[in-house]
């Protein structure tokens, strides 16, 4: 089993050349049981190591030293967080057969949300607004920021304009394009102080791990979180947790309306980009941008 393909420019991963690479440079590693795993990610390739690791291969191989900034990212924010998060055990050097950088990570387990099949919604929405407060209070002398594609000015959200507009224009046939231009019109119009706080940025169902119970156990892929708008993490609200636990939720954050006004915004914004290009090729990511999307338009 290969990854589904994503880029042009994608590498060709498989189970014999992930083998290849661990045999050949973690060889304590070699005996151990590799098994792919169906991710729907957009980023790497991942493999079952063992009972307690597993192998990740950027679809799109890079020597920028990629791995090592996320290596050293995850070590220094780790301590401040209430779950778990991904440890990178060994970083992986490229060669002729996989030209980039790739890693070793320890096994988290759990499995991702469904929104329409959460055991405890209420705990788990405590559990994510304890992550997202603590993650607001830390001070790290190293402060990247979130999303570095967006331009640093006290509007962010208009680097987001253009490409959301396209992104309406051309689901006309799966989506209510009125709604949807009123909804992030409105949003795009919510002013903004310019606080920054760490945030994570992507706090969709595929970037977390909940227990047997319910409860959240993970959050992964730390890739663009930094300091943003704190309300990047609002997303939890319409990806995932149902309207009883919304006034909590927003509450404990503190969030206010010009605040609650961009998250939805932004939730709008990705989820139209991720339902405009992928709905033909990964349908779990298009069917949870989906959901996210009739959210935000049911918001009065």
């Amino acid at each position: 089993m290969s990854p589904r393909k994503v880029y042009a420019d994608q590498a060709d991963i498989g189970t014999p050349l992930v083998r290849e690479l661990v045999a050949a440079q973690f060889p304590q590693w070699a005996a151990l049981p590799l098994e792919p795993i169906d991710s729907g990610g957009l980023v790497n390739a991942i493999y079952r190591l063992g009972p307690d690791l597993s192998v990740r291969l950027p679809l799109r191989p890079s020597t920028a030293g990629i791995v090592q900034r996320e290596q050293a990212k995850l070590a220094a924010l780790a301590p401040f967080l209430p779950v778990a998060i991904p440890s990178v055990e060994a970083i992986g050097t490229p060669t002729k057969a996989y030209p980039g950088e790739w890693s070793i990570h320890r096994w988290l387990p759990g499995a991702h949300p469904s929104p329409s099949t959460l055991v405890d919604p209420r705990g788990l929405a405590t559990d994510l607004a304890a992550f997202i407060d603590a993650f607001r209070q830390i001070n790290l002398p190293d402060r990247p920021p979130a999303y570095p594609g967006e331009r640093r000015t006290r509007a962010p959200m208009a680097s987001l304009d253009s490409p959301t507009r396209k992104a309406i224009d051309d689901l006309a046939d799966l989506i209510d394009t009125r709604a949807a231009l009123a909804s992030w019109e409105e949003s795009l119009a919510a002013p903004y102080d310019g606080r920054e706080v760490w945030v994570h940025s992507d706090l969709t169902p595929s970037n977390l791990l909940v227990s047997p119970k319910g409860r959240l156990t993970a959050v992964l892929d730390f890739e663009t979180s930094g300091l943003g708008d704190p309300a990047c993490d609002l997303f939890p609200i319409w990806y995932l947790l149902p309207a009883t636990v919304h006034p909590e939720f927003r509450t404990t954050l503190n969030t206010d309306p010009p605040t609650w006004l961009r998250g939805r915004g932004r939730v709008l914004s990705q989820a139209l980009t991720v339902l405009h290009h992928l709905k033909d090729t990964n349908p779990a990511l298009a069917t949870s941008a989906r959901h996210a999307i009739s959210n935000v338009l049911a918001t009065p």
